[in-house]
């Protein structure tokens, strides 16, 4: 433990120099900062996102709901960068005034219908299709238990664990050791569960697998704060079996390249506005997208 302490003021003042990486966005108000009309595409589901875990939750489900046959999933997926602040622009704030990723715009009702949190936009489309929620009263139940711990603790991951460990300008050894205390637990939470059943919410693949899997199973396999080996992930063994079977399925591996801006070029589409999209990739997007 090191003899740094902080005394909290009377009264708190916004520092806008501190926060690290993510500074520049972080702000005690909320509401819009410009005017920004928000780009439309041509089918009735407008996503706006960014392929952080959040935002895959949602695109996987798209992917996966229109492997299913659903042709009412069609979607047109929106880049919103927020490093750059898109998230503060007049027509976001008005999908989401909590100008977070991702939102969603159903332009398939009158009037249109604005979803904002990832755990409802999956719920709001399991329900739309009746697909990847069950209808039985328990395993719903089950499902959405699991749909809601993943919404309350990935807070605690990448809020804490993850701000402290991987971006905060200064590194310091109580919060470290508090955040990857809860979140060891709760990979152990999610082990136990998964020693005895296939998917998360029992036998069948469900929105708690879309929720959770790009939070916690990028974290096993060291794709989001490079913490595998500090949190000696190989040591959930379940959770690792689960996070693999997963990543192997064809459209969460779609879901996951939609509003992907960084990493290898070749994983990443920007925006996605058809189907065909994935299979039109040729090298100029390509090289286009690692030039930008």
């Amino acid at each position: 433990m090191t003899d740094t302490t902080y005394t909290p003021p009377k009264v708190w003042q916004w520092d806008t120099a501190s926060g690290g990486k993510f500074a520049s966005i972080n702000r005690p108000i909320a509401g819009a900062t410009h005017d920004k009309a928000l780009p439309q595409g041509k089918h009735p589901l407008q996503l706006y996102s960014l392929a952080t875990p959040n935002g895959v939750k949602v695109t996987i489900l798209l992917e996966e709901l229109l492997a299913l046959g659903f042709a009412g999933a069609e979607y047109d997926a929106h880049l919103i960068q927020i490093l750059e602040g898109d998230q503060f622009g007049s027509g976001f704030v008005s999908v989401n005034p909590n100008s977070k990723i991702p939102a969603l715009l159903d332009q398939s009702a009158s009037p249109p219908i604005r979803v904002f949190e990832s755990g409802a936009i999956l719920l709001y489309l399991a329900e739309k299709f009746a697909a990847f929620v069950p209808t039985d009263i328990g395993k719903r139940a089950e499902c959405l238990s699991w749909l809601f711990w993943q919404m309350g603790s990935a807070p605690l991951l990448g809020g804490g664990f993850g701000h402290f460990y991987a971006y905060a300008p200064e590194k310091y050894e109580y919060p470290i050791n508090r955040y990857a205390m809860e979140v060891k637990r709760q990979l152990d939470v999610l082990d136990r569960q998964l020693a005895t059943h296939p998917y998360i919410a029992g036998d069948d693949y469900t929105i708690a697998d879309m929720a959770i899997w790009p939070w916690y199973g990028a974290l096993v396999n060291n794709t989001v704060y490079e913490a595998a080996e500090f949190l000696e992930a190989h040591t959930y063994k379940h959770v690792l079996r689960w996070a693999e079977a997963i990543g192997q399925r064809p459209a969460v591996q779609r879901g996951r390249m939609v509003n992907r801006a960084w990493g290898e070029p070749s994983e990443q589409l920007r925006e996605r506005h058809d189907a065909s999209d994935f299979d039109t990739r040729t090298q100029d997007k390509i090289d286009a997208a690692q030039g930008e």
